[in-house]
């Protein structure tokens, strides 16, 4: 026995109201997110001047950057079983690179 239930239902679409020019947008007209990128970018220049005029903007300097890349790798490495994970990873990937240029050797060979 067939389900009819669906059949006759009218598609989604058809229900909604319609909308004017003004709602067709896919997002609201408020917000920072919702300016154009180039208005965003105008903005957020502002902001990073204000910062360095007040003395509150900091910028890296390479030995900076390396202490906290550092850091960072340290901390990332005290966790044994993520770096469990990324070794049987790449031993995987290094697995099936080999293969396929083997595989690749083969058929040139043939």
């Amino acid at each position: 026995m067939e389900d009819t239930r669906f059949q006759h239902a009218m598609p989604v679409a058809a229900h909604a109201p319609e909308k004017n020019s003004e709602q067709k947008s896919k997002h609201s007209k408020r917000g920072f997110a919702s300016m154009d990128p180039e208005q965003q970018r105008a903005i957020s220049r502002e902001g990073g001047k204000a910062a360095h005029q007040q003395g509150v903007a900091h910028k890296f300097t390479s030995e900076e950057a390396r202490a906290a890349g550092k850091k960072g790798g340290e901390a990332v490495s005290k966790n044994r079983e993520h770096m469990a994970a990324i070794g049987r990873k790449g031993g995987t990937n290094r697995g099936k690179k080999k293969n396929n240029t083997e595989n690749e050797s083969n058929n040139n060979e043939q």
